[in-house]
């Protein structure tokens, strides 16, 4: 079997193709020479890139067989994310490989900004000694506001800790309990701006935030306000800073990020207090390195088939790792839900009882949504599409939880109603520390049984003899029957069988038991990884 095709298409550490490891063929473009991208990805089943490659809907076009995207950092500018979700491809991230890199930037920003470190070197560097053009002043008991206290606002806050500075923060997704662990007052908008001698801004781009710091803001600040942005582009007005530079309405500014970049022509360029950086948030060995390690077993985890938690286009989140092991469960049990209906699939349900009811099992829904679609389409299914896929088809979703399960630790069930009005449900569980997968419900009847890659299931009228029809009709076409589960709801009613057996079983030997048992439903069911 010949190795899935991982493509890098920039420059990442050699600690990537390392993680990556020996189960792949690597190969190499230059992600920005489209004419060398294109064919390139052409049979690649993962493509790694920075910055520089754009993944838009004709790359995606010229990718069939692609499975994953992985951006070795955190901005996704460059790929058309909608399409690659459409084509049924994740598209994944490295969102805790700067942090650090990206909180340390914007403290050294700080500091430059009160001791005027870059200008005073610019004069040392032109052969000038003058001490007392670059007079500073220290952070001690000034106030220091932080825009956003998430991941990296949070590191900023613990850094700053240390400089007998008072912290205030604007954050409106923060408890006040939470700022207080960080030693951080809780204030809105305005008295930040009026009160802070340094502000830091770590808040992501979105409608509400574009250009939130603008006139308005820089007329009730400080005139000694000095204000950092390591953050994202635009939400300073960089015409509103220039004016406010220049007018002297604050003292300075530092930037790392810009409205276009690079800032070309920028008014911003080469007033004296401003000190420009060029978007050297994540530009660290070590963030590097933790971003190329991150996203090659992102890699990993998406071309064996698993989910990746941390994935911008799957539904889901963080998994528990009580859930975690129901996630092949749940997809082969989708699998059985659709070899066994026997007409169009309207509507599904997925319930999870026991203890991990108690969490987010979004993902197992997922993995069984997967199943389903894997033997109803001719295309690539994943944790992706999959959703679509059934949207696309009219068919509702829903979850159902619930924490108590009377027989057994966990129980998932996957139920399907059909267009003639019947359901299909299938049950299983997950037990022992090796997790071993069984199956302990089908269309209502109890049974227990080992998940296995080929079953046939069978529901007849219960009589004697019907277990010599079939395991004759099965010896004499020489399938080994491994194992065997019978059960019943009542006595002289139908029974359902279901059989583990080591090979397919072929469709006429299948038709011959079924006429001369008599039987309401004779189905092969096969679980297959379609990775």
């Amino acid at each position: 079997m010949s190795k899935p095709i991982v493509l890098i298409a920039e420059e990442l550490s050699p600690a990537t193709v390392e993680a990556l490891g020996p189960d792949f063929e690597i190969r190499h473009v230059d992600g920005a020479d489209r004419a060398a991208l294109l064919p390139a990805l052409k049979d690649a089943n993962a493509v790694l890139i920075r910055s520089a490659t754009k993944m838009d809907e004709e790359a995606l076009k010229a990718a069939p067989a692609l499975k994953v995207i992985a951006r070795a950092g955190v901005g996704l500018d460059n790929v058309d994310i909608k399409a690659a979700t459409n084509q049924g491809v994740m598209v994944v991230n490295a969102p805790t490989s700067n942090i650090i890199s990206a909180a340390e930037l914007a403290i050294g920003h700080i500091m430059s900004l009160a001791r005027n470190i870059p200008a005073a070197n610019s004069s040392m560097q032109a052969g000038k000694w003058q001490r007392s053009a670059f007079s500073g002043v220290e952070l001690y008991e000034k106030t220091i506001g932080i825009i956003g206290l998430g991941r990296i606002g949070t590191l900023v806050a613990q850094r700053l800790a240390g400089f007998g500075s008072t912290l205030i923060g604007y954050d409106p997704y923060v408890t006040q309990a939470r700022a207080e662990q960080l030693g951080v007052e809780l204030v809105d908008m305005d008295d930040l701006m009026k009160r802070s001698d340094f502000i830091t801004i770590h808040i992501p781009k979105l409608p509400e935030t574009t250009g939130m710091i603008s006139t308005e803001q820089f007329a009730i600040a400080k005139p000694n306000l000095r204000i950092v942005n390591c953050s994202r582009g635009g939400i300073i007005d960089e015409e509103a800073l220039y004016e406010a530079l220049v007018s002297g309405k604050i003292a300075g500014a530092g930037l790392d990020v810009y409205v276009s970049e690079p800032p070309t022509g920028s008014a911003l360029i080469g007033l004296e207090n401003i000190q420009l950086t060029p978007h050297l948030g994540a530009s660290t060995e070590e963030a590097q390195e933790k971003a190329g390690i991150s996203v090659a077993r992102s890699v990993r985890l998406a071309l064996a088939g698993d989910l990746v938690p941390d994935a911008v286009n799957v539904a889901g989140g963080v998994i528990d790792e009580s859930v975690r092991p129901g996630i092949a469960l749940a997809e082969k049990l989708g699998q059985i839900v659709a070899g066994l209906a026997q007409s169009s699939i309207v509507s599904v349900e997925f319930e999870a009882r026991g203890e991990i009811a108690a969490h987010d099992v979004t993902v197992l829904k997922l993995a069984a949504l997967k199943g389903i679609f894997q033997t109803m389409v001719s295309e690539q299914v994943s944790y992706v599409n999959a959703p679509l896929m059934a949207e696309s088809r009219g068919i509702e979703v829903h979850l159902v939880q619930d924490i108590v399960s009377d027989e057994y630790r966990n129980v998932t069930t996957v139920k399907a109603v059909l267009s003639d009005g019947s359901v299909v449900s299938v049950g299983g569980t997950v037990i022992g520390p090796k997790h071993h997968q069984k199956v302990v419900s089908i269309n209502g009847y109890d049974v227990e049984l080992s998940m296995a890659e080929n079953l046939v299931v069978m529901v007849y009228q219960d009589r004697p003899g019907i277990v010599a029809i079939y395991g004759k009709a099965f010896a004499e076409a020489s399938i080994n029957i491994a194992a065997m589960t019978i059960a019943r709801q009542q006595k002289g009613g139908k029974a359902l069988a279901v059989i583990t057996v080591d090979s397919p079983v072929d469709s006429a030997v299948l038709e011959g038991v079924k006429i001369e048992i008599d039987a309401d439903l004779m189905r092969p069911i096969s679980i297959f990884e379609q990775y």
